[in-house]
C-alpha cells in the first residue's frame, strides 16, 4: 500500500520523506490556500522532494479551460498527477489526458458507480472520500469495499486513493480491503507509529540497559 502526504506544507513533506515510507503527495485547492503560496512555485518545490506523483488540480469547470490548466501544470514536472473533479467535463479532460500519457487523479468520488465512470475514462487514480462520508453517517469502508470488487472484476488498472482520512483506522481498513493509495495529513501518518505498549516498552529497555553501564561501539 502506497501512502501519499495530503498537504502543500513543504517542511512537514521532507520531515515525512526523510523516513522513506512517503510515496506522493496530493493537493488541492484548499490546502495551496492553506500553504499562503502560488501554485506553481509550490508544487514545483514538492515535485523536488518526491520521486512519486504528486496530484495537482484544474479549478476551471469545463473541459477546454480543463485542459489549457493542465498543460500548465503537467509543465512543471514528469510527476505530476493532473487532478480532476468527478464531473463529466472532468472525466472527458481525464479521458484525453491519460490517452496522452498524463497521469491523472479524480477527485471528489462519493459512489462505486463514479468510480466505474473513472475507471472506463482510463483514470491513473480515482479518489473516494471516506471521511465525508463518515460525516453524513454513512461507512466509508463499505465504498472501498465496492470500488475494490468493481475494479477487480473488470480488471481496471485506476488504482484506489482512499481521501479524506481522519484517522488510523481509516487506513487500517482501506489496506484490509486492498485499496493501492491512502493519502493523509502528516499528523495522521505520525499516529501510524504511535502506541503505548511500543513507549513504555522501549522506556523499559533503555532503563535496564542503563543499568548494565554499557555502551555500545
Amino acid at each position: 500500500m502506497k501512502f501519499f502526504a495530503d498537504t502543500a506544507d513543504t517542511d512537514a513533506i521532507r520531515e515525512l520523506a526523510a523516513t522513506g515510507l512517503v510515496d506522493g503527495v496530493t493537493t488541492n485547492p484548499s490546502l495551496i490556500q492553506k500553504s499562503g503560496r502560488d501554485i506553481l512555485e509550490v508544487t514545483k518545490e514538492i515535485c523536488g522532494i518526491v520521486d512519486g506523483p504528486v496530484s495537482a488540480e484544474v479549478v476551471a469547470t469545463d473541459h477546454e479551460t480543463m485542459m489549457k490548466e493542465a498543460e500548465v501544470l503537467r509543465k512543471i514536472a514528469d510527476n505530476i498527477a493532473i487532478k480532476v473533479p468527478l464531473t463529466v467535463d472532468g472525466l472527458k479532460t481525464c479521458k484525453k489526458l491519460t490517452d496522452d500519457g498524463t497521469m491523472v487523479n479524480v477527485t471528489l468520488c462519493f459512489t462505486a458507480n463514479q468510480a466505474l465512470l473513472a475507471g472506463k475514462a482510463g483514470a491513473s487514480f480515482i479518489s473516494p472520500f471516506v471521511g465525508r462520508h463518515d460525516d453524513i453517517g454513512y461507512d466509508g469502508m463499505n465504498l472501498i469495499s465496492d470500488i475494490r470488487l468493481i475494479y477487480d472484476n473488470y480488471d481496471f488498472r485506476t488504482e484506489i486513493l482512499v481521501a479524506s482520512v481522519r484517522h488510523p483506522i481509516h487506513i487500517l481498513e482501506s489496506a484490509k480491503l486492498g485499496a493501492d493509495v491512502a493519502t493523509m495529513p502528516p499528523d495522521v501518518i505520525l499516529k501510524l507509529f504511535n502506541h503505548p505498549l511500543t513507549a513504555s516498552g522501549l522506556e523499559a529497555f533503555l532503563s535496564d540497559w542503563e543499568k548494565t553501564g554499557q555502551t555500545i561501539g
